[in-house]
């Protein structure tokens, strides 16, 4: 990233420093964030939705937007730039969580709450589920922001590649749905049989 655009981003962290983070909103921001730190909440999440037969589609395509995410964000966009974490680079920037092991850039946390909430959003037939999961994937966002974790391009490039990747396993998904079925057609249900007309007595 070129210095005067990090000089930047630095600035807009200090700022939520010196002027957002309170004490008793520090701790808030730590838990909203700690469901991201291994991914196995979201994992979790996507299982649980798999086991209901109501469910299982969303929990499929919530589980393929998320490998989907994980695979470019985390695996290749973190290995390609190597970007060093701000708390690293920033001057009187200081850390409110317990330090990364992997690089900067994108964030891993914000890409796995995009990606799991916005497939929820787009698959579910009831849309306030994923509502949900969409502000707490906005929560998550800014807590990246808000313990000094992460630059705010690290965010918002998170946000676009979960989202396209979202899209993509939705479009995936549709694709192998329709391949199923077109090898594995229902069966036509058998009209009901009709009761034979009682006979008639002798007269």
């Amino acid at each position: 990233m070129p210095d005067s655009f990090t000089q930047w981003e630095g600035e807009i962290l200090l700022y939520i420093q010196d002027h957002i983070r309170t004490e008793w909103l520090d701790p808030v921001m730590i838990a909203i964030s700690s469901p991201g730190k291994t991914g196995a909440f979201f994992i979790a999440l996507c299982i649980a939705l798999m086991i209901p037969k109501k469910t299982r589609r969303v929990g499929m395509i919530a589980s393929l937007a998320l490998l989907f995410s994980f695979l470019l964000n985390n695996v290749t966009l973190k290995s390609i730039v190597g970007r060093p974490r701000p708390y690293d680079t920033i001057e009187g920037l200081t850390l409110l969580s317990t330090p990364e092991i992997d690089t900067s850039f994108p964030s891993g946390h914000t890409s796995c709450a995009v990606s799991v909430g916005l497939a929820i959003l787009l698959a579910a037939k009831r849309k306030w589920p994923g509502i949900i999961m969409m502000a707490f994937a906005a929560l998550m966002a800014f807590s990246r922001l808000y313990l000094g974790a992460h630059y705010p391009s690290d965010v918002l490039t998170a946000i676009v590649t979960a989202t396209l990747m979202t899209f993509l396993a939705l479009f995936v998904f549709r694709k192998l749905e329709k391949a199923w079925k077109d090898r594995h057609p229902e069966k036509p249900e058998e009209p009901p049989k009709e009761d034979p007309p009682p006979e008639e007595g002798m007269a």
